[in-house]
C-alpha cells in the first residue's frame, strides 16, 4: 500500500488536481485526513533522545500552494491559517523530492507506521460528478445570478445617502426611545467622518482581503506609499553644493561690483575739511580713506539739541590727560605745530601670516595599530581598549554598526582626574617628519612588511628603539616568531577571565608614561 507521500508526489509530479475539502484531501478514489502524519521527518527531531517527529498532510499541502512565497512571508500566512510550518532546513529538500527531482531523500522514515487512506463512496463519486456536470449545464443561470447581483450593487451605491435608514438591530432596540433619531444619525455620520481622517489599522481590514492580493500588488503598494513620504535629505554639506556655479567666476565679479559701487559713492560724496594751522591734533583729518562713519559729517548740529557736543571729535594721538580734561583744555594753542602721522601701509597678505617655519608644533602623542583586520586592536575598538580599558571584538563592533574612521581622538584619564588626548593612526605612510617626532608607541602584528616605508629605513630593532613597542595576543595561542626576537612588550588577553582585561590593559599605559618620561618629556602625558 502505498503512503500518502508517495501519492501526493505523484498527484504533484504529474499535476492532477487535488481535491482540499473541510477536513480531508482527496486523491482521486482515495481520501485522507488533513491532520494525517507522513513519514517525513521534522528536522531536529529524531536526534539526541529527541522523539521523532512526521510532517501533516495539510502543511505539506500548504507550502506546495504558497511555494512562490518567501519563506518569511510564508510562515507568517501558515501561521494566520493555524498551519504547521515547514521548517527552513526542509524546505529546499521536501520540494525537490515532491517536484520529481530526487527519487528519495534522506529525511523519509521507511520504518513510519502508514495510515490507511479513506475510500470514497460510489455515490458520493457519482453524486460530486453529477453536481459538476449540472454546474456546467448552467452557466447562463450562473452568469444571469451575477449580473442580477452586480446591479443590485450599483443600485445600492447609486441610492442616495438619505434614503439608507438605520440597522434594523437600532430600530428595533430601545435606544431610538432614549435618543432621538436624528441624534442618532448625526452621531453616525460624525463618527465616519473621524474615521476617513485616520490611517486605516490592520483590525478594520476585512479578513481575507490580503489573500486575495498577490505579492507584488502588495509590495507596490507599500512602495509607493514609503516614496510619497520621502523627502530630500539636506546637509551643510549638499546646501554648498551647487551646479553650474564657479567661486572665482561668479563671486569674485559680485565683489567687485560692489567695490566699484561704494568706492564711487565715496568719492561723488567725499567733501575734504580745509587744514587750518590752529587745529588741534584731535582735528587733523588722515589720509581719505573709506568710513562708515563719514555721513555724519553732513548731518546738522540739530542733532546734539543745543547742547556743545562735536559729533567730529576723536581722541586719535591724544594722551589719556587730554581727553580727561575736556575740550577746553585740547583747544589750548600749541606753539609748535605737530608733525603728521604717518599713515599705516598695509602689509601684503604674504606678510599679514607668520611662516610656516614658525608654526607652533603640536605635543599630542601619536599611537600606530596594525591596518590587519585579523589584528585584536583595530580602528573600531582603539577607544574601547586604549581609553575604556574594555576589551571588545571587532566582529562585536560591525554587529553594534560601528564605522571606521581614518584616525581616533582617544583621552586618557589620569589619577588627578584630568585627560590627555592620544591621536591613534593605522596608516604611518602619511605622517610628516614632524609627526614622526610625536610617535611614541606602536602595536605589532608580527610580520616584518608591517613597517615597510616607515622611518628609519623600516627596520624594526631601530624602530623600537625609539618608539615603545605593544603586542596583544589571546594567552592560549603561541607567540608569532618575529615577536621573539624584538624588543615588543606582550599583552596577553585570557578568554575565559575577562575580569583581568583592564589590569592587563593597564599595563600599556604604566609601560608608555615611563618611555615618555625619558624619552619623550615634550609632550603631553
Amino acid at each position: 500500500m502505498a503512503d500518502v507521500l508517495t501519492i501526493l508526489r505523484q498527484y504533484n509530479v504529474s499535476k492532477k488536481d487535488i481535491i482540499d475539502r473541510e477536513d480531508q484531501v482527496v486523491f482521486g478514489d482515495l481520501a485522507w485526513q488533513k491532520n494525517v502524519k507522513t513519514n517525513y521527518v521534522v528536522w531536529g527531531t529524531g536526534k539526541d533522545g529527541i522523539p521523532k517527529e512526521y510532517y501533516t498532510l495539510d502543511c505539506i499541502l500548504f507550502l506546495l500552494k504558497n511555494v512562490h512565497l518567501p519563506h518569511p512571508l510564508y510562515v507568517r500566512e501558515a501561521a494566520a491559517a493555524s498551519v504547521p510550518v515547514v521548517r527552513r532546513p526542509d524546505r529546499k529538500d521536501l520540494l525537490s523530492y515532491l517536484n520529481g527531482e530526487n527519487q528519495t531523500s534522506a529525511s523519509i522514515d521507511k520504518s513510519a507506521p502508514l495510515e490507511i487512506p479513506l475510500q470514497r463512496p460510489a455515490q458520493a463519486k457519482r453524486g460530486a460528478d453529477d453536481a459538476g456536470d449540472a454546474d456546467k449545464k448552467k452557466p447562463r443561470l450562473e452568469e444571469a445570478q451575477v449580473q442580477q447581483a452586480k446591479k443590485n450593487w450599483m443600485n445600492k451605491i447609486d441610492a442616495p445617502r438619505e434614503s439608507s435608514a438605520l440597522p434594523a438591530q437600532i430600530a428595533s432596540s430601545s435606544l431610538p426611545e432614549a435618543m432621538p433619531l436624528e441624534k442618532i444619525a448625526a452621531i453616525k455620520a460624525k463618527r465616519l467622518a473621524i474615521k476617513r481622517t485616520k490611517i486605516k489599522g490592520d483590525d478594520d481590514i476585512q479578513p481575507g482581503a490580503l489573500e486575495q492580493r498577490s505579492f507584488v500588488d502588495a509590495e507596490l503598494d507599500v512602495t509607493r506609499d514609503i516614496v510619497s513620504r520621502e523627502r530630500l535629505l539636506r546637509t551643510r554639506t549638499t546646501v554648498l553644493q551647487s551646479n553650474g556655479k564657479q567661486f572665482a567666476k561668479n563671486i569674485f565679479s559680485i565683489l567687485q561690483s560692489i567695490k566699484a559701487r561704494e568706492e564711487g559713492s565715496h568719492r561723488h560724496h567725499h567733501n575734504p575739511v580745509p587744514h587750518t594751522p590752529s587745529m588741534a591734533p584731535a582735528r587733523m583729518q588722515p589720509v581719505a580713506s573709506y568710513s562708515r562713519y563719514d555721513q555724519e559729517r553732513f548731518k546738522g548740529k540739530e542733532e546734539t539739541e543745543g547742547f556743545k557736543i562735536d559729533t567730529m571729535g576723536t581722541h586719535l594721538g591724544l594722551t589719556l590727560k587730554s581727553v580727561t580734561e575736556g575740550v577746553q583744555a585740547r583747544r589750548v594753542p600749541q606753539t609748535v605745530a605737530p608733525e603728521p602721522q604717518p599713515v599705516p601701509q598695509a602689509r601684503p597678505i604674504s606678510q599679514a601670516r607668520p611662516p610656516p617655519n614658525q608654526k607652533k608644533g603640536s605635543r599630542t602623542p601619536i599611537i600606530i595599530i596594525p591596518a590587519a583586520t585579523t589584528s585584536l586592536i583595530t580602528m573600531l575598538n582603539a577607544k574601547d581598549v586604549l581609553q575604556d580599558l574594555r576589551f571588545v571584538s571587532t566582529e562585536e563592533k560591525k554587529s553594534q554598526g560601528a564605522k571606521r574612521d581614518n584616525e581616533v581622538l582617544i583621552q586618557r584619564r589620569k589619577d588627578g582626574g584630568g585627560t590627555v588626548p592620544y591621536r591613534i593612526i593605522d596608516n604611518a605612510l602619511k605622517l610628516s617628519p614632524d609627526d614622526w617626532d610625536r610617535v611614541v608607541a606602536v602595536f605589532v602584528q608580527g610580520p616584518a612588511w608591517q613597517f615597510k616605508g616607515w622611518k628609519w629605513s623600516g627596520n624594526p630593532v631601530e624602530i623600537f628603539s625609539q618608539i615603545r613597542a605593544f603586542h596583544l595576543k589571546w594567552s592560549e595561542l603561541p607567540l608569532d616568531n618575529n615577536v621573539k626576537k624584538w624588543a615588543v612588550n606582550v599583552i596577553n588577553l585570557d578568554r575565559n577571565k575577562r575580569h583581568l582585561d583592564r589590569a592587563n590593559l593597564q599595563m600599556i599605559w604604566e609601560s608608555l608614561d615611563r618611555f615618555m618620561a625619558k624619552n619623550k618629556p615634550q609632550l603631553r602625558f
